[in-house]
């Protein structure tokens, strides 16, 4: 039996497989990328009267260090909620210091002063528990404009759920989260590890479920 010739409809059929697993591939990947884009919202506010550092997340320390370049560069508040954890133990302390009492410590080493940071009162479970104990507290320190810092991929439900709590209190809210480009989870990548399926992907369930069930 005679060998295909190169170039022969013998030979076609795995190459347009090839090139149709290439297509579907970068198919899926620009896919995964807008939806994550989709998710960062950027609208920074020029001299807000302060800052809200969303917390309860394993990327905490990147909403602080970016929250710390903003308040450097402006005299807001700096407001924290506290989500009732303890982190590992404390030589210096001899106990487990609360996530609290190492944000502000990561806070003023970053060169905050101690006297801008804010602890707000009780415990929160959720981004919109924060969004209520903010509301509870900033028309009465007369707090009139807000800017949230979050993580990218968070910034759209959180913006969302401050204004749906501040906007008929008289506040501005604005959002300005971690760059994407120094985030931990990336627009690129985050399919690749499980921390990303649940900071992205879950995303898209929490968003529509917050619109549905808290809308005002």
């Amino acid at each position: 039996m005679p060998r295909p010739r190169p170039g022969s409809r013998l030979g076609r059929p795995s190459s347009r497989f090839g090139v149709g697993l290439v297509v579907a591939a970068l198919g899926a990947w620009a896919l995964s990328y807008a939806a994550a884009r989709a998710l960062v919202v950027h609208d920074p506010l020029e001299a807000p009267d302060a800052l809200i550092v969303m917390s309860g997340a394993p990327v905490y320390q990147e909403r602080l260090a970016h929250a710390a370049a903003v308040a450097r560069r402006s005299s807001a508040r700096v407001l924290l909620t506290n989500d009732g954890q303890r982190g590992r133990w404390s030589r210096a302390l001899q106990r487990n210091p609360t996530s609290i009492e190492r944000a502000v410590d990561t806070l003023v080493a970053a060169g905050v002063s101690r006297s801008r940071i804010e602890v707000l009162p009780n415990t929160v479970h959720s981004t919109i528990d924060e969004a209520r104990a903010v509301a509870s507290f900033a028309p009465a320190s007369g707090i009139r404009s807000l800017l949230v810092v979050t993580s990218p991929h968070h910034s759209r439900r959180a913006v969302w759920a401050m204004r749906q709590q501040l906007t008929a209190r008289g506040v501005r809210v604005g959002v300005d989260p971690v760059p994407s480009d120094v985030a931990r989870i990336g627009d690129a990548t985050w399919w690749m590890s499980p921390s990303g399926w649940r900071t992205v992907a879950l995303e898209f369930v929490k968003l529509p479920f917050y619109r549905w069930a808290y809308s005002s």
